[in-house]
């Protein structure tokens, strides 16, 4: 039985863990096996988007490409909200195109994201990636069809007994995701708590992120 990480910058090469490794156009490594790549918010350069697009477009193509992103918005960054959303909807675009599901990365843009994913009638999953927000948020956005991936949050309120636990629990099995994005902590860990917190062994925790898995990548999941 694997684990899926379904976001993390760090490939670690571990047989019993299926990584979707976050990659970026302009850094690409060929010996990642299945990644996904897109253009952070953060790291938007002008004058580097035309071969950024053309690299992203390239490797979508690709069978180990599973996903676009991390890509979104970010309404705290000094980048410009207009430009982030021109290159958001952009990545939006090519992901439907390809048929590849979006990891989303996304600050104090929720609505933003909603509208534009209705504007443009994107019909691929979309994953919200490190969520660490209100049950109302989490349900505004499950009953738009969007998937919720838990991780260095989830793992911090072990300290801190925040809403994000009752989060968790509230979560419909079928939506949900779990990921270690850049915390020292395997995916192991992760699954454990979640584990826990849903009241279910590990075991059963892997059956139920590979079914998502499977569901939302249309690829079979190793036992």
């Amino acid at each position: 039985m694997q684990f899926f990480n379904l976001h993390t910058h760090k490939f670690t090469n571990q047989p019993d863990v299926l990584e979707l490794v976050n990659q970026y156009p302009w850094e690409f490594d060929e010996t990642i096996p299945f990644y996904s790549i897109g253009i952070h918010p953060w790291f938007i350069v002008e004058e580097r988007l035309e071969n950024d697009f053309a690299i992203i477009e390239s490797k979508l193509q690709e069978p180990s490409c599973l996903a676009m992103g991390e890509c979104g918005l970010d309404k705290r960054i000094e980048v410009p909200i207009e430009l982030q959303q021109f290159v958001f909807e952009k990545q939006l675009l090519l992901a439907q195109k390809y048929q590849k599901p979006v990891v989303i990365h996304c600050v104090a843009a929720f609505q933003e994201l909603i509208e534009t994913v209705k504007k443009l009638n994107i019909t691929v999953p979309i994953l919200i990636h490190g969520f660490s927000k209100s049950e109302q948020l989490a349900k505004q956005l499950l009953e738009n069809g969007f998937y919720i991936s838990f991780g260095k949050y989830l793992l911090q309120s072990r300290s801190f007994g925040t809403e994000l636990e009752l989060v968790f629990k509230n979560m419909p099995n079928g939506r949900f995701f779990l990921e270690t994005d850049t915390v020292e902590e395997g995916i192991e860990t992760v699954y454990e708590l979640a584990a826990k917190y849903k009241g279910v062994s590990v075991e059963e925790m892997q059956n139920l992120v590979n079914d998502n898995f499977s569901n939302v990548f249309k690829i079979k999941f190793l036992k």
